[in-house]
């Protein structure tokens, strides 16, 4: 490796470990003016650039911002059995993932219903507002950006997600939410993103009422990864997330009797399973819905 080669990897390192930092920063600052500041409600706000897109906050009460949420006994989705695969479905028409196309599904969307929106609740917490950037990458073979969770934090460690989380008292409005998280987890600029719209909410297990806020990225961005939350971004072909062939259903009873059921949608990316699941995996069969209608 040569002096310049060594000096330019010398300078990524320093500018990721600087980004991390100053994010931690900010994310214990909004925590400490949250706890003053704490409100169930909170109005409405817009953001004029998204002016065209619906995607203000809710009305209904949630609760106070930065609450911690329950901690959840660990499951490993790799052991529970597959019940079947949805290979009898259609995948979405190549057409339909063009530019164009998705800009026009979104400003005239088909009438459509979504498959998942509920997962069984844990506890009696009252609902958390969180957004969730679903970023699709513009390049010849349009992908979907994806985060892997580092391993110690208290729930979802380890798991496959959407770049996002919970809804901030400064955010503008649920893109403005979704598009904060982004640059805070993985360093990517609102400059590369054009927002779509909106899908509807999941509630998760947790209670986190989610709003995917659907984007498209151009593939000009570079990220740099909070390495306190993320241990990796890739990205998955979104033809292949777009075709239920991929998609396979799981179902388990919980130790409380409860049924739970879910989707997987395994990618083998090089010599890594990206294992996508969960609400993560719910998110994207909406999205499925959505685009073949």
């Amino acid at each position: 490796m040569t002096d310049k080669s060594r000096l330019r990897a010398a300078f990524a390192l320093v500018r990721t470990q600087v980004v991390a930092f100053m994010l931690s920063l900010r994310k214990l600052f909004t925590t400490w003016l949250a706890a003053l500041q704490a409100r169930p409600t909170r109005q409405p706000r817009r953001d004029s650039e998204l002016d065209t897109i619906d995607l203000t906050m809710s009305a209904t009460p949630i609760e106070p911002i930065n609450t911690p949420a329950p901690v959840l006994a660990p499951i490993d989705p790799r052991s529970v059995d597959v019940i079947g695969v949805d290979a009898h479905l259609p995948p979405v028409n190549a057409s339909v993932l063009s530019v164009d196309a998705l800009r026009e599904r979104f400003a005239q969307p088909p009438t459509w219903a979504p498959e998942f929106r509920l997962e069984p609740q844990w506890g009696n917490r009252i609902p958390a507002e969180a957004a969730v950037l679903v970023p699709i990458v513009m390049r010849a073979q349009p992908t979907v950006l994806l985060t892997e969770r580092t391993a110690h934090l208290s729930n979802h460690s380890g798991q496959v997600a959407f770049p996002g989380g919970r809804v901030d008292p400064e955010d503008a409005n649920l893109a403005a939410a979704a598009l904060r998280e982004a640059w805070e987890e993985v360093g990517l600029s609102a400059d590369h993103v054009e927002v779509l719209g909106s899908l509807p909410t999941y509630t998760t297990v947790t209670s986190f009422v989610v709003t995917p806020v659907v984007a498209m990225v151009h593939p000009s961005f570079e990220l740099a990864i909070n390495p306190h939350e993320v241990a990796a971004a890739f990205e998955v072909p979104l033809a292949f997330l777009m075709n239920p062939a991929n998609h396979r259903r799981h179902a388990m009873v919980d130790a409380q009797g409860r049924r739970r059921e879910w989707l997987s949608m395994p990618y083998q990316d090089g010599q890594n399973e990206r294992f996508v699941w969960g609400a993560t995996a719910g998110m994207l069969r909406n999205l499925y819905r959505f685009l073949v209608a």
